[in-house]
């Protein structure tokens, strides 16, 4: 670690660094894989409105540490992104009734926000996993850069969850119907998907990192437009995204119900076809028509619309059924706390959701006028 890194918090899970007109973050939590906890999201917002505000500041970039590298060497400094939110806490809070639940979700949608608006270059190094909310403080980079070593996907459903974090917004743009294909199963994908998806801008070398990195820092920029007009020289002229056939995700995922796509999947003689139903199968079957309602009724929102009910979502969640009767605690109580990998999903098969299970999921307890989210 450089000598000029500045710890927000004692812990030290979010480092910033000022090097030239670059401010710099690294995620700094390699144990927990860069999982974002509630202090790591409001020292993120933080800083970010007071670089954006701060002149001197012409981009931002933001890095994960990993958990292989010796630590103060390069090779820690990249190789794991972020992992997502801290779902540990998400299962404590759930069930102690702890406010912090709710002051989390409303301040991580926040700052996915003020990323997908923001008015300077902030450029994404998605290397390593890059999944849940770790897309969420990336995919509104304007530069969204991944190595050999991407892994990224939006997982929830396996969690009992939905992709929350703007994941309406963003993958219901993904080409065809990948966005339902990716919210439905939370396939992890590469980087050349995720470049044929729209989902990366830039795919480099992860050995050339640590010199770009540098240089970011090292380029003086007098301005916006010379900072615009830099990464345009560097990133995007040389961004040819390679094609990425979806006809086979499009004849299942543009069906009109979960229970058509898993029947046509299952009744298909294709490896991928029955591999791609089994995944199905092992996800909560509520929740995936939750999210096939989720990424169709985002396709027609704006991402503040999208957030707002993502926050009415993820509140039904945990509130609609309280406690262990919530998918989504089952979900992370069988994924990540007795880690017997056996939810026990209420509806258990997808042929028992009944039609209308799904709506209560999208409305708001709140008004318009007392939303949390409702100044984005």
């Amino acid at each position: 670690m450089t000598t000029e890194m500045k710890k927000i918090d004692a812990a030290g899970d979010v480092l910033t660094e000022r090097r030239g007109n670059a401010g710099l973050i690294t995620l700094n939590r390699p144990k927990a894989l860069n999982a974002l906890s509630l202090q790591m999201v409001r020292d993120l917002l933080g800083i970010l409105r007071a670089w954006r505000d701060d002149p001197a500041v012409r981009l931002v970039a933001i890095r994960g540490t990993n958990k292989i590298g010796r630590p103060g060497t390069p090779d820690s400094l990249f190789g794991g992104f972020c992992a997502g939110g801290d779902i540990r806490f998400f299962y404590q809070a759930a069930l102690a009734g702890d406010s912090a639940l709710e002051d989390f979700f409303t301040e991580e949608y926040t700052l996915n926000h003020l990323i997908q608006t923001y008015p300077k270059p902030y450029i994404a190094f998605m290397d390593g996993v890059v999944m849940g909310g770790g897309m969420g403080i990336s995919q509104g980079a304007r530069v969204r850069i991944v190595t050999e070593r991407t892994k990224m996907a939006m997982p929830e459903t396996n969690i009992g969850l939905f992709p929350d974090v703007g994941g309406g917004y963003f993958l219901s743009r993904c080409p065809g119907h990948v966005g339902e294909y990716l919210a439905l199963t939370g396939e992890t994908i590469g980087a050349d998907e995720a470049m044929g998806y729209g989902l990366a801008d830039v795919r480099l070398d992860a050995a050339a990192l640590p010199a770009l990195w540098a240089e970011l820092g090292a380029t003086p920029l007098g301005s916006a437009a010379e900072a615009d007009q830099w990464i345009a020289s560097k990133f995007i002229a040389d961004s040819a995204r390679p094609a990425c056939a979806t006809g086979q995700i499009d004849a299942y995922f543009s069906l009109l119900r979960v229970k058509h796509i898993i029947d046509a999947l299952e009744k298909s003689e294709d490896r991928w076809a029955l591999r791609t139903a089994a995944t199905l199968r092992k996800r909560s079957p509520l929740m995936l028509h939750v999210v096939l309602e989720q990424i169709r009724k985002a396709r027609g929102m704006s991402l503040a619309d999208d957030l707002r009910m993502e926050r009415d979502m993820v509140y039904q969640c945990f509130h609609l059924r309280p406690g262990t009767e919530s998918e989504t605690v089952e979900g992370i109580r069988a994924l990540a706390v007795d880690k017997d990998y056996q939810p026990k999903w209420q509806p258990a098969r997808i042929e028992d959701v009944k039609p209308g299970m799904a709506d209560a999921f999208f409305a708001s307890p709140w008004s318009a006028q007392t939303h949390p989210l409702r100044d984005l």
